[in-house]
């Protein structure tokens, strides 16, 4: 990608800033609180809220470390951008609250609007 091999040994940071996209861990929470916040905003009889995010399972626990479970994660993504379970219901608020725009969202967004009106203004 851009033109670099493994070998180049340049950061991740330099390589996504270079190429103009945000982190990967920043994406994944924006999915899973865009996920969490259309499945709030369902009614309370509605089949997806009714099902439990941290169902406990029957049986023995193994040996190793305990999964993290998604209620755990959620609850970690609310702290981290310190949102709240009420802000789900405002859906303009909430997507704005959690969208984690690529860098060079808004340069891409000017050159956009900069050659449309070239376009324009040449033509008359």
């Amino acid at each position: 990608m851009c033109g670099h091999t493994r070998n180049d040994k340049i950061r991740n940071e330099d390589i996504r800033g270079k190429v103009g996209v945000a982190e990967i861990e920043g994406k994944m929470r924006e999915t899973r609180l865009r996920w969490f916040g259309h499945v709030q905003r369902k009614p309370t009889d509605a089949s997806v809220r009714r099902c439990d995010y941290g169902t406990e399972v029957q049986g023995r626990r193994g040996r190793e470390r305990p999964r993290k479970t998604l209620e755990e994660t959620l609850r970690k993504d609310l702290e981290y951008l310190d949102l709240t379970e009420d802000m789900t219901q405002n859906r303009a608020q909430w997507r704005s609250r959690i969208h984690i725009a690529d860098p060079t969202y808004w340069e891409n967004a000017l050159l956009l609007l900069l050659g449309v009106m070239c376009i324009h203004f040449s033509k008359t």
